[in-house]
């Protein structure tokens, strides 16, 4: 079963908005592999979180925990063909960034990937879609809005980036 970038909690739950606090010292860190899918034209995949997880319809970049032993590239290759159902080539790692959840305390190690085989297959239930900036898919979550800044400040972007 696959991990989602954000670490599940308790399901069926009131959700919070998400908050980027300050890390807390007392919780340790999941490390999350995620993968930024970038199209030749510069276009990027987010998708949704489906439901029944924490924070179902939140937008993301798709990816998950590593697992004993995994490093960020094997976790990234297994967690893409479990919740996409692709096979990537290289993965470029590019930013690691942490946010501490109300649920789960999470380290993102976010890598660029701009080749990849086989068709996207929504497996657990998400959606998809190809963005520019500003993003049109709404509601994002906060481990998502750097990764926007960044691609904002690569590409000369000025204004709203979702």
């Amino acid at each position: 079963m696959s991990r989602a970038a954000a670490i599940d909690g308790s399901q069926g739950a009131p959700q919070e908005a998400p908050v980027d606090r300050a890390p807390s010292p007392t919780r340790r860190p999941v490390d999350v592999a995620v993968g930024v899918l970038v199209r030749p034209d510069g276009a990027f995949l987010l998708t949704s979180r489906p439901e029944g997880k924490v924070f179902a319809g939140y937008w993301e970049f798709p990816g998950g925990k590593l697992e004993p032993g995994e490093t960020v590239d094997q976790a990234l290759r297994r967690e893409l063909h479990e919740e996409i159902g692709i096979t990537i080539g290289a993965a470029h790692p590019w930013q690691v960034k942490e946010f501490d959840y109300p649920h789960a305390r999470v380290r993102l190690h976010f890598c660029k990937v701009f080749d990849w085989t086989g068709d996207f297959e929504m497996r657990e239930g998400q959606q998809m879609a190809w963005e520019t900036l500003p993003v049109a898919s709404a509601p994002v979550l906060p481990g998502t809005v750097p990764v926007l800044d960044w691609f904002a400040a690569e590409r000369g972007h000025s204004g709203p980036t979702h």
